[in-house]
Order: structure tokens, then C-alpha cells, then sequence
């Protein structure tokens, strides 16, 4: 037990880069490597995929970081566990079975979790939205008062409970190689290897709030090695055209040490721990997960070491009684398109073709949606920019117009595109998207409407895969 233990991670969202995570799989000597890949909207997203084709709504890349961790995984003993099961775990641990026959490794088995779906609960019992003010404001005869989830009015999708360590704890007490659930806090993809490993009691407060720390420093990946703090001459980031992902070396009181690769490009230090600890944290005294109430207000860091940074201070108090649950529903259509001038007066041109675009909104009759009309690398991150005192050799006009309707997103598309011919001179390089809005509100559900269960897959003696309860 005074071994600490090594936990890295392998993915921050879930079109993270793949190369750091196999270079920790292969040189990072880890017990456990941890890929998290949610966000709030991108299991809604994924419900929409299982929808279409029953087979689908896990991470689209699972199957690709598979191929590309697992041989070295499975040679070194380390445990992968991972959210990648989006919508649909069960077909995310069939599609690693798959990888696993490709790659020859036929004594490999994967624990599948589910049950963070809470989607017939949310459709039975009209709970109230969190922080949801818009929707208060659409739902007639509500009249200002917080929105209830018959706000959404039929748009629901999805409705997805955060799981926690607890529901893990299962699936790791298997010999299962690969843990595969859907939505789970981010955190407790690293807690629950910590108290499998270390016998954390599940009401022991303190260590269970230094678990949190771990994962909570762990879980974007790349932004505590450096990523997201790069500014040049400000920010320097030594390497950060290579830059390796993070890992943990956990003790058994759940003090640690933030570190990564030798040789790997990136930085740990106090700044960049301390930015990622800060980072989504509104109160650093009480920030609630399913399995505890961390409390990082004494948490010190320490550089013990070149890219070492030790860890140590945090605590945590009872857990919550409710689980957070992230709602996803259909809100419109958004249609973007972009056309670009270049060359003298391309300012004057591209504030004309502004112009003439505002007055065919106006025209159409669709000035009154939710829209934008911006110039590139002027106005579109800050609005109008005073004291500018030299002329943009080029600009992009962006619009971008939010309408219930696809037909109507699509006017703006079209609209731009027809500046080829009847706007400013010189316009080219025209670019045109339309997507469907899937947006995302929060509520509470009761710990009762959440049932996680695991599946253990495995191949029989014939390369059949088995699926047994645990």
C-alpha cells in the first residue's frame, strides 16, 4: 500500500488527440489509464446516432483509440476505464470485443455499466429545470416562474443521470480489462479506481474528496500539462507541438503527485495545476459530486521536481442527496455561411455585404430570429473594436441564423452565397453549414431513479462473446 498508484489520462473530450494516450499505455507504467470524453451536449448528440442505427451512440472514436492502446494495455496489465459509452454502452463494449478478436487478444474482457439513463423517470415526473431562465420565459403560463421539464414541450431527447464511483465499483471488482459506462461524473472515472484499489470506505469524506482532486486535475487531459494556458512570450509552453497528457501517482491517504512523461512536450507546475483545479469550480468549498462534496479550499501544491507537482490538503463532506441529470432537447436549426474579401478596401467591402445582408433578413421577414452577422477578425469576438488604426487586408462576413425551421436555416446560406453576384466585388472562398440544435439544461433526480447495473463480455472457448450480470 505505500506503492502509489499510477493513473493517467487518456482523453480530455472526445476528439482528443490519441497519440499521448498511447505513449502513457506504453512508458507510463500506469495501474489504470482513464479516457473521458463527455460534455453536457455530446450524450444528447449521441442519442440522436443510436436513434438513427440502434448499433451506434458511443464515442466515434472509440474503436480507433482502441486499436491504438489496448495491445499495450493488455501486455502491461493496465485497466481502462472510460465514459466512451456515450448513449449506447452496451454496443460500445460489443464494438471493443470486436477490436479485441481483431487484435488477437481473445482473453480480453470488457465491463459494460448502465442504468445513468433516467429518461422515463424525467418524462414521468414534471421536475424543475436548473438555471433555465429562457425557458421560463417560452413556456406559457409560467409567467417568470423556474421551468419545469414541461418546458420543453415534447423537444426532449435524452435525459442522463451522473453516475458515480459507487456504480463502478462493480464492473472494477470484475477482472474485466476495459470498464465501459455512459454518463458518469468526470471525477469519479479516476475515484473509483482509487477506492477498488486502495479500500476507501464509500462515507470516508476526506480521501474520497482527494480522489475527486485527482480526477478533477486529471479529467481535461491536456489543460493541466500546459495546453490551455499557451500564450507566447506570456505563456511559454515548452514542446507544445508534442504535447503529453497527465498522470497521477496516488498515495494511499489520497495525497498525489501530478506529473507526465520524460521527454513528453508540455509543463506541470503550480500554474498550470492551479488554473485546472479553478477551472469550472464555483465553489471550492462544497463542489458536489454523486460520491462526496470535495472541498479544495486547502488544497497546497507543492513542485517537488521538474513537471512534479505534489498535491495535498483536500477533503470533501457527505455527499449529496440527489444526482444531477443533463437534459438534451431539439431547439431548432442553425445555418452559417462565410464569404471572404481580400485586398484594398476589403474592410468597405465587407461592411457593405453586411449591409445588404441585414436588409434581406429584414426582407425575408427573419430579422426578428436569433442571429449574427459579423466580420471575421474584426467585430465577431468582441463586437465593434475601438481605436483600430490600420486597415484589415482581409475579412470573412460570417452569418449565422437560428430558426425552428431547417428550410429557414438554410436561407442564410443561400443568401450568402448569392454575394458571389450581387454583392461587393471580389468575394470568394464561400463556406455553408446547417445543423440541427441539440441544447442542454440540467435537473435533479432522486438516488432511487438511478439502477446501475454491469455486464461482463467475454469470449468463450469458440470466440463467442459471452454477457453475464454481475
Amino acid at each position: 500500500m505505500n506503492i502509489p498508484f499510477r493513473i493517467g489520462a487518456g482523453a480530455g473530450y472526445s476528439g482528443d488527440r490519441i497519440e499521448p494516450a498511447v505513449a502513457l499505455a506504453e512508458r507510463g507504467r500506469l495501474n489504470a489509464l482513464v479516457f473521458e470524453c463527455l460534455a453536457e451536449r455530446t450524450i444528447a448528440l449521441a442519442q440522436l446516432r443510436r436513434l438513427q442505427d440502434p448499433d451506434h451512440g458511443h464515442d466515434p472514436l472509440l474503436e480507433a483509440r482502441m486499436h491504438a492502446v489496448l495491445p499495450a494495455c493488455h501486455r502491461q496489465g493496465v485497466r481502462i476505464i472510460s465514459n466512451m459509452g456515450a448513449a449506447n454502452p452496451m454496443a460500445a463494449g460489443r464494438a471493443v470485443m470486436r477490436v479485441a478478436e481483431q487484435l488477437g487478444l481473445p482473453g480480453l474482457r470488457v465491463a459494460v455499466v448502465e442504468g445513468d439513463d433516467v429518461l422515463p423517470w424525467v418524462r414521468a415526473h414534471d421536475a424543475p429545470l436548473l438555471d433555465a431562465p429562457w425557458l421560463a420565459r417560452e413556456a406559457a403560463g409560467q409567467g417568470g416562474e423556474p421551468a419545469t421539464v414541461r418546458a420543453l414541450d415534447g423537444r426532449l431527447v435524452s435525459a442522463n443521470a451522473y453516475l458515480g464511483a459507487d456504480a463502478l465499483m462493480p464492473a472494477l471488482q470484475t477482472d474485466a480489462h476495459v470498464v465501459i459506462a455512459g454518463r458518469v461524473a468526470d471525477p469519479a472515472l479516476f475515484l473509483a479506481p482509487l477506492m477498488h484499489h486502495f479500500a476507501w470506505a464509500a462515507d470516508d469524506w476526506r480521501r474520497l474528496g482527494r480522489g475527486v482532486a485527482v480526477g478533477h486535475l486529471l479529467e481535461c487531459a491536456a489543460q493541466v500539462t500546459g495546453g490551455y494556458i499557451a500564450d507566447p512570450g506570456v505563456m511559454d509552453v515548452p514542446g507544445i507541438e508534442d504535447l503529453g497528457f497527465p498522470l497521477a501517482e496516488v498515495q494511499a491517504d489520497g495525497n498525489f503527485v501530478i506529473t507526465k512523461l520524460a521527454g513528453s512536450g508540455g509543463r506541470v507546475d503550480r500554474l498550470t495545476c492551479t488554473a485546472q483545479l479553478l477551472y469550472e469550480i464555483e465553489d471550492p468549498t462544497r463542489y458536489l459530486q454523486p460520491d462526496v462534496a470535495a472541498n479544495f479550499a486547502k488544497v497546497k501544491l507543492k513542485e517537488v521536481g521538474h513537471d512534479r507537482v505534489k498535491v495535498s490538503g483536500a477533503s470533501g463532506a457527505a455527499r449529496p442527496q440527489a444526482l444531477k441529470a443533463t437534459l438534451g432537447y431539439r431547439d431548432g436549426f442553425v445555418g452559417e455561411a462565410q464569404i471572404g474579401y481580400a485586398g484594398p478596401g476589403a474592410l468597405a467591402r465587407g461592411r457593405l455585404a453586411r449591409r445588404i445582408l441585414a436588409h434581406r433578413l429584414q426582407a425575408a421577414g427573419l430579422s426578428h430570429l436569433d442571429h449574427r452577422l459579423d466580420l471575421v477578425g474584426v467585430d465577431s469576438m468582441h463586437g465593434a473594436r475601438r481605436g483600430q488604426d490600420r486597415e484589415p487586408y482581409e475579412v470573412r462576413v460570417r452569418l449565422a441564423l437560428r430558426a425552428p425551421t431547417q428550410t429557414q436555416a438554410q436561407w442564410a446560406a443561400r443568401e450568402v452565397e448569392a454575394l458571389y453576384l450581387n454583392g461587393p466585388a471580389a468575394g470568394g472562398g464561400v463556406t455553408a453549414s446547417t445543423r440541427e440544435v441539440v441544447a442542454a439544461v440540467s435537473t435533479l433526480v432522486p438516488r432511487d431513479a438511478v439502477q446501475p447495473r454491469c455486464t461482463l463480455l467475454a469470449f468463450d472457448g469458440q470466440g463467442r462473446v459471452t454477457e453475464a450480470a454481475t
